[in-house]
């Protein structure tokens, strides 16, 4: 995980020493418009082909302190999210040169995070197990000089490197195989990275888990050699107000259990623990940031492996807290870690729990492979998704209809994980699964609670576009980071 320096500098960007000087075009309906102030360069914005168009790089000569221009596209505004976007979209296009110096516009705070935290998000690399090297294996810049002049920028600057180290961290878990990244290592790595961080943590094994009453858990890892495994992360500073929980589901592999996958749908299912990536991540984030709410992480970390000793369809597993489940899918196994988290985190009695997955392929089906389907309690989603438009990530609520529950009914137990053959509504049955195990307050109201369904997002298996690559994106994450901030500040 490496994200560039990210440099504030007075000077006018083309005094400023770099090898790239990247410029902003705006589309607009009278043609291209350089963000800048070169008429000369403006001049030519037609010849060359500029359109000003998202995701479109140009590189041309240049003379000063610079050895090229790189034009980048900003599409038809300069709001913070397109300057994000472009930011972004330069600094993962521009290969294989140390230090670029990146001149969109960043007159003030807003528009400097947003250019910054773009400008990390883009310049990242996963290749941890290439041996052979070539031209399209060139590296991101390792150093960004942003002209700026607004007051307190360095601060400004640090918050985005934050945020963008956070999003590197879940991408290179998630990118990480299966065979090197498991229940056991990945809570060790936790427990490291929680140490260094100041927070902190509690590595519940399969003994302490049976002790616990953690039958999810068990049940989903029973049919691995590499056991599951619970991580508890707190941070607690001095003077908290409001207590933050943060569930993520872990999934290191999934091969559905004895229901078993067809092979194809199999391949990329190392990224079913990007929701734990994601909490683990946000916590970190946060403490490094030093933000004044309490933040408590659950990491339900299990492999799903079919085996003699596999949970099989028909099964009761007893989930912590008592309430008994019939699976019936054993492909439906994320929600029944969560479900134990959930009851975890609910008996610490937090003011607001959220939980985050890769739960269900019909959240793709629904919002395709951008937008975070959110449901839960009403005043909290809408809290999320204000969040999340003012971080620039894709949210869209989505409902848990009453009506939906009974499909859920078990003759047998308090209920079922799962419907077989009825497709219907697969994304609103989980969430309502979910709001099954979500405690209640001293006053017997529930515990605000909102369900992140990150299936479509989380791994973007097209083409790169913006600041996310091909592969796990780290979505949700600086939603979770600006969620944390904003309970801090009681707004």
């Amino acid at each position: 995980m490496s994200v560039p320096s990210l440099e504030i500098s007075t000077l006018p960007a083309a005094e400023i020493t770099g090898e790239v000087l990247v410029l902003g075009v705006r589309s607009t309906p009278d043609g291209p418009q350089l963000l800048a102030d070169d008429a000369t360069l403006q001049d030519a914005l037609r010849s060359i082909g500029a359109t000003g168009s998202p995701d479109q790089l140009l590189r041309v000569p240049a003379s000063g302190a610079t050895a090229s221009v790189a034009l980048i596209g900003v599409g038809g505004t300069t709001d913070a999210d397109a300057l994000r976007y472009a930011a972004g979209s330069a600094l993962r296009q521009l290969r294989g040169v140390e230090r670029v110096v990146l001149a969109l516009p960043a007159d003030d705070a807003e528009s400097l995070a947003a250019v910054a935290e773009g400008a990390g998000l883009g310049a990242y690399r996963f290749a941890g197990y290439k041996t052979r090297s070539g031209a399209d294996e060139r590296g991101p810049a390792s150093a960004v000089v942003i002209p700026s002049e607004v007051d307190d920028a360095e601060t400004v600057v640090e918050r985005a490197r934050i945020t963008a180290e956070a999003v590197h961290r879940v991408r290179d878990l998630v990118n990480t195989p299966a065979n090197d990244l498991y229940p056991e290592n990945l809570a060790e790595r936790a427990a490291e990275l929680a140490a260094v961080a100041g927070v902190e943590s509690t590595v519940l094994d399969e003994a302490a888990l049976e002790a616990g009453g953690f039958g999810g858990l068990l049940g989903v890892g029973r049919g691995s050699a590499r056991g599951p495994r619970m991580v508890r992360l707190d941070w607690n500073p001095t003077g908290a107000a409001q207590h933050l929980a943060l569930v993520g589901k872990g999934i290191t592999f999934d091969t559905g259990g004895l229901s078993l996958k067809p092979a194809s749908s199999m391949v990329g299912m190392k990224y079913d623990m990007t929701g734990a990536a994601s909490v683990l991540a946000a916590v970190l984030a946060i403490a490094a940031l030093e933000l004044p709410v309490r933040v408590t992480g659950w990491l339900c970390l299990a492999e799903n492996m079919p085996s003699g000793t596999a949970t099989r369809p028909g099964d009761v597993l007893t989930i912590k807290g008592g309430t008994t489940v019939e699976v019936l899918n054993t492909d439906a196994e994320g929600r029944l870690v969560l479900a134990d988290g959930l009851v975890a985190a609910a008996e610490d009695q937090p003011d607001v729990i959220v939980d985050i997955a890769t739960l269900t392929g019909a959240a793709r089906v629904a919002l395709g492979d951008r937008i975070v389907g959110t449901m839960g309690d009403r005043d909290l989603v809408a809290q999320v998704l204000e969040t999340a438009e003012a971080v620039g990530e894709e949210f869209w609520a989505m409902p848990l209809p009453p009506y939906l529950r009974r499909k859920l009914d078990s003759e047998i137990a308090d209920l079922a994980n799962a419907k077989i053959g009825d497709p219907a509504g697969g994304m609103l049955l989980a969430g309502l699964f979910l709001q099954e195990f979500i405690g209640q307050r001293a006053d017997g109201t529930p515990i605000p609670w909102a369900h992140l369904d990150i299936a479509g997002p989380a791994n973007n298996g097209v083409g790169a576009y913006g600041f996310t690559p091909k592969g796990s994106s780290g979505v949700g994450v600086r939603t979770l980071i600006g969620l944390a901030d904003r309970l801090s500040r009681g707004v």
